[in-house]
């Protein structure tokens, strides 16, 4: 068995020192034509971080399966291990009317991967001690103070106080309760509902509403992550998208991640298609064009990313808050944020059971209970139009794969891509340490 470095080691940071011809070499080995937008990746041998070529080979193929058989356009899959990326394929098309094959750079809406952004951002101003997580919302957005509960008794709906405050912890971990069902509210306040220019002016209207449930008394997923979009807004005093840029996309060098993306890189947008052909197979949904920019500045969804980008977002966390020698967070900060918050509730949506929720994250916590084959502590989360990431720290792996169809519940991508990219380690570390914990709950 290989020896592991002890605890503290820099295994896992990345190794930038190489020469140009020698990425491309590497790039040419392991079989993929290397984009100049991606070329300030650590490329290296699936063998040189003890995974199989042969084994991410078979993920190819699967992914090229899907593509034949028309249940998507295209993907990108991305696999990295200990800081080196050792798997980064572009597959089939990126826009099939205009015959454009899909590239290693494409950009793609990523919708809910824009929470554990933004979920971070709020981290970062956490570590500068602007709130704890316990202090109620209203500290910063004091239209959300005395919130009322919608209850549903034997005859009517009624509405009590909540028992609690809203929570940054609350926001950070789907258990606000700040969704409530339109059966419950009236046709007056359902027109609160509907979005307006900007999110602050959204969520402002929305404050009378009443709350689905008492905050911490269970998890929902739905709009917690605005609430922390407009938290990042009212302390920062900056917009998000500029914060995020300032703070986050140029530290970390993300130059393709945008709400916004600019009319120069719209040629690189992935077409996004629906499962509404016969027997599921697709069919364009939404073709790449350039739109006018929003200022609309979401925490649920609104980013546009690449693998490459989205990568350095991922292997930061990974490298526990550090990149390249720019530090975003403390590591207390992200070994809090990939903690179980939610302790035994039901969390839904990467899988099935067996998962817990962090500060922006969904972990495993079972993996006797998940479809997918992963290591116990595993965390990332997906977006509703296809896109999905897992960071195992234990195995030091990142896994990212990227594609656009609005609907997969029909069929095993995603699963497999996890399986497959697990299957092609070769040498596993969680046979020989486990100190690594991801999901020890909190009981509150």
């Amino acid at each position: 068995m290989r020896k592991l470095p002890q605890k503290g080691s820099k295994r896992n940071r990345l190794n930038l020192g190489r020469t140009a011809a020698a990425i491309i070499a590497v790039a040419i080995q392991i079989g993929f034509a290397l984009p100049a937008k991606t070329q300030h990746l650590p490329l290296d041998e699936p063998e040189s971080v003890s995974m199989s070529s042969e084994g991410l080979e078979l993920l190819d193929t699967t992914m090229q399966s899907y593509i034949d058989s028309k249940m998507v356009a295209g993907t990108v899959s991305l696999v990295a291990r200990q800081g080196k990326v050792v798997h980064l394929k572009a597959q089939g098309y990126r826009h099939i009317e205009e015959n454009e094959a899909m590239t290693a750079d494409a950009i793609f809406v990523i919708m809910s991967m824009t929470k554990p952004i933004v979920s971070t951002a709020l981290m970062m101003l956490f570590e500068e001690g602007y709130f704890l997580l316990d202090d109620p919302i209203s500290k910063y957005l004091p239209e959300f103070a005395g919130k009322s509960v919608a209850v549903r008794t034997e005859n009517a709906v009624e509405r009590i106080p909540s028992k609690q405050p809203i929570t940054f912890r609350h926001v950070l971990t789907h258990t606000a309760g700040v969704d409530p069902s339109r059966a419950v509210i009236s046709r007056e306040e359902r027109v609160l509902l509907r979005p307006r220019l900007t999110l602050e002016e959204t969520l402002v209207a929305r404050a009378p509403l009443p709350l689905a449930f008492h905050p911490g008394d269970r998890w929902r997923y739905g709009s917690s992550t605005d609430y922390v979009a407009l938290l990042v807004e009212r302390i920062s005093g900056q917009r998000l998208d500029q914060f995020l840029q300032q703070r986050v996309f140029g530290p970390l060098g993300m130059v393709d991640t945008f709400y916004n993306v600019p009319a120069s890189k719209v040629n690189r947008v992935s077409a996004v298609y629906s499962p509404s052909g016969p027997g599921n197979t697709i069919k364009l949904r939404v073709a790449p064009e350039f739109r006018s920019p929003t200022s609309y500045f979401g925490g649920v969804a609104g980013l546009s990313s690449t693998a490459a980008d989205y990568f350095r977002f991922a292997q930061m966390i990974l490298n526990e808050g550090e990149l390249d020698g720019v530090r975003l967070l403390r590591p207390s900060t992200v070994k809090l944020m990939i903690t179980n918050h939610t302790g035994g509730m039901p969390v839904y949506g990467m899988g099935g059971a067996g998962f817990g929720f962090g500060l922006g994250f969904s972990m495993l916590t079972d993996p006797a209970r998940s479809r997918e084959g992963l290591t116990e502590g595993t965390f990332g989360w997906l977006g509703i139009w296809g896109t999905s990431f897992w960071i195992d720290p234990t195995e030091e792996l990142v896994s990212i794969l990227m594609m656009q169809i609005t609907s997969y519940r029909h069929f095993n991508i995603r699963q497999d891509f996890a399986k497959l990219t697990i299957g092609a380690i070769t040498d596993s570390f969680q046979l020989g340490s486990q100190d690594i914990r991801g999901h020890i709950s909190i009981e509150r």
